[in-house]
């Protein structure tokens, strides 16, 4: 569960800040609030963190999607490529602004596959979502190249892989936009909470303005005195949220740190099972370790195995079967059914072709995932607990 397992006193000391000025809220207040402003200390660390120019803290991963979104200019009559293995709030985020996701396939890194982009390319493309999934990147540098060849925006949507990178820099610094998710099963977690991340100045405007209803947060005037250039909604980040962050941002690098250690362990047992194999990494040296993935020879093969570790008390998640990781499994999304009783936008007349998620288009996925189990990386691991994971492993593999 990753930051969750940290949460201690470092964290009531940055709640305690904001009960002591009675200031929740991000904006406004600034005599009351006595100079402390934790949202704002917290993008400030994590621009830091990434190298990059602005970022904007929000109510959550998905709230961060459709910010960045609307931020890129995505809405009706556009289309977007997004991995078929993904949290379904990559695909919502996209359907919200109106726009229709395009399921694309995944390659041996279990991230988008660059080579399948062009296939899914249609004149209605404005936009790739490439996803870091379960701890590891993506080979974002084709992704980019492939998106630019076409003239296509990349929205990076590192919820998964936070503190991870890529020859050496940051996931999340190389499309033109990315967000980050901090709900309570990430890497750092504010119960909930998003961030949305660029370099481009005029992004971040658009994306500030429409996160807090079209403020411009002019500095120089009361926020009831703002002017405002374009309409938005309520996505702020509160204080509270803000405080916790910042607390557990500063332990990123330790719990990464923590679960490296804890995964090689993991990983070494595994290893020892005749026909295990291990999900291909781009950059091994930029992997988070929150997962590890691992294969067996065939569909038949992995869920005995996965059946032999329950009974040792051991989780493993198969993915082709999980209702809310994999597109073809989502019963909703093939029948089109949005809250919206006309099935907006998949029936808009924008969009004279039917939207499909058939399995048949993703041949990648359907194969590699279906020998394909994950373990979820704890970062407390004491000294009993690994003599019983490595007991339990030997045993599932010799039944398995």
């Amino acid at each position: 569960m990753a930051g969750s397992e940290w949460i201690g006193e470092e964290e009531k000391k940055e709640v305690l800040d904001i009960l002591e000025t009675g200031i929740w809220m991000r904006y406004g207040f600034d005599k009351e609030r006595k100079g402390v402003f934790k949202v704002r200390q917290f993008e400030e660390a994590f621009c830091r963190y990434h190298g990059a120019a602005y970022a904007l803290g929000v109510t959550s991963g998905s709230a961060a999607l459709k910010v960045a979104l609307e931020s890129l200019d995505v809405g009706p009559g556009d289309e977007v490529i997004v991995p078929a293995f993904t949290f379904v709030a990559t695909y919502e985020a996209v359907l919200e602004v109106g726009a229709l996701p395009v399921m694309a396939d995944i390659d041996e890194s279990l991230n988008l596959d660059p080579d399948d982009i062009p296939r899914k390319i249609t004149p209605r493309t404005k936009a790739v979502i490439p996803v870091h999934m379960c701890g590891a990147g993506a080979r974002i540098d084709r992704i980019v190249e492939v998106s630019r060849k076409h003239g296509l925006l990349v929205l990076e949507d590192n919820a998964q892989s936070l503190g991870g990178s890529f020859g050496g820099r940051k996931l999340g610094t190389f499309g033109e936009m990315a967000t980050f998710s901090f709900d309570f099963y990430k890497t750092i977690t504010t119960g909930e909470g998003g961030m949305v991340l660029t370099d481009r100045e005029d992004l971040y405007v658009r994306a500030d303005g429409y996160h807090d209803h079209g403020h411009d947060h002019n500095p120089k005037v009361s926020r009831a005195l703002e002017g405002r250039s374009l309409l938005g909604f309520n996505y702020r980040m509160n204080e509270f949220q803000g405080a916790v962050g910042l607390a557990q941002f500063r332990k990123l690098d330790g719990i990464i740190g923590e679960q490296r250690k804890n995964k090689a362990f993991l990983r070494e047992c595994l290893g020892k099972i005749p026909g295990v194999t291990f999900r291909r990494l781009p950059d091994p040296a930029g992997d988070t370790a929150t997962f590890l993935g691992f294969h067996l020879p065939g569909g038949k093969e992995t869920k005995a195995f996965q059946a032999a570790l329950k009974a040792e008390g051991i989780d493993a998640v198969y993915f082709k079967e999980n209702f809310w990781h994999y597109a073809p499994n989502w019963e909703h999304l093939i029948a089109w059914s949005t809250a919206n009783s006309r099935k907006f936008p998949f029936t808009n007349p924008l969009y004279p072709e039917k939207a499909e998620y058939r399995r048949e288009t993703i041949p990648g996925a359907e194969a590699i995932l279906d020998r394909t189990l994950f373990l979820s990386i704890p970062v407390r691991m004491p000294r009993e607990r690994k003599e019983t994971l490595a007991r339990g492993i030997e045993r599932a593999g010799k039944r398995g």
